[in-house]
């Protein structure tokens, strides 16, 4: 492993790290990395109000990756996907998959069934969510009338996402590519919840990644331009994780209560934790979150097992 924590991968060439995956690109026959594939690995790290944690969580990378890749089929007669296969170097296998490259849509496309978080503090201030309009005397848990889409930008690495309205979306890609985000995003999480909710779990929003297919650019051509230019011309397809205990918040049926903050299987529960009084640590105070106690590391790990059980019906390998 390097100093900055990637793995070394013959045969394969590092090319970025985020706060919980790394990108590697396959070398082709000359060595050189290849335009068209992407290893996705997804790690143990963990990552709370745009902090990175010091302290991973044991198998998070390999529920996060083999839960994504049983979404990714239920899904597959909406949106195809990006997985090219699961053949992966062995010191990756259960956590990374090769995938095709696209070019990523410049926007964050968010679906919510429920208030909480981020959007309930919005719905508190504004009576909306990302633009949307909603019944007033919602609280903390309240099921939506129906399904809505919330996007909210792309920020750069250190900086917040922030919601904007639909109108926002087109701005970035366009009047056809933005509805057919929008559309695609809320019927994922209908589709999702329905599954889910058979198994007593409440997905009450989540966040997906679409990228296209076929945008063919131009040498030194920007993507942003291309996209909001030819991308209603494109394929889109379902990219990074899908579903995830990171990029979703599920509850427990048989707890849901609105008014409170719902027991949950996703990293809410570090959230709570960090601010906590037991943690020690000052959000506010622009200072790097305290290493998690070995405790909140097991019920963590814990948690995301669950979520992955309960969901696929089957029992986590790591």
């Amino acid at each position: 492993m390097t100093s900055d924590g990637h793995l070394e991968l013959p045969g394969y060439a590092h090319i970025y790290s985020g706060k919980v995956r790394d990108l590697y690109a396959p070398r082709g026959g000359d060595g050189q990395p290849r335009a068209d594939q992407l290893l996705l690995v997804a790690s143990d790290r963990m990552s709370a109000y745009d902090f990175v944690l010091d302290t991973p969580i044991p198998d998070k990378g390999a529920v996060l990756t083999q839960l994504s890749l049983w979404w990714f089929e239920q899904m597959a007669d909406l949106v195809p996907h990006h997985v090219v296969s699961t053949d992966v170097p062995a010191e990756v296998v259960g956590r990374g998959v090769l995938v095709e490259r696209l070019d990523m849509l410049p926007v964050e496309c968010v679906a919510r069934a429920y208030l909480t978080g981020g959007g309930l503090g919005e719905y508190r201030s504004t009576g909306a969510v990302s633009g949307v309009e909603l019944p007033e005397g919602l609280v903390d848990g309240s099921r939506l009338p129906e399904p809505i889409f919330t996007p909210s930008t792309k920020a750069p690495a250190g900086e917040h996402d922030e919601p904007i309205p639909f109108a926002g979306v087109v701005d970035e890609v366009g009047p056809a590519l933005a509805e057919r985000a929008r559309d695609l995003t809320v019927r994922i999480l209908e589709r999702g919840n329905a599954i889910a909710q058979e198994r007593g779990i409440l997905l009450a929003d989540t966040k997906v990644e679409f990228g296209l297919r076929g945008l063919e650019l131009a040498e030194g051509e920007d993507p942003r331009g291309a996209i909001r230019a030819r991308g209603a011309a494109a394929e889109i397809v379902l990219a990074d994780e899908l579903l995830t205990p990171d990029s979703s918040r599920f509850w427990p049926a048989d707890l849901w209560e609105p008014g409170r903050q719902q027991p949950s299987y996703d990293k809410q529960f570090v959230r709570d934790w960090l601010t906590s009084s037991a943690s020690g640590w000052d959000r506010a105070s622009g200072e790097a979150p305290p290493p998690l106690p070995e405790e909140v590391i097991a019920q963590t790990r814990a948690k995301y097992v669950e979520a992955y059980e309960r969901l696929t019906g089957q029992t986590f390998r790591s």
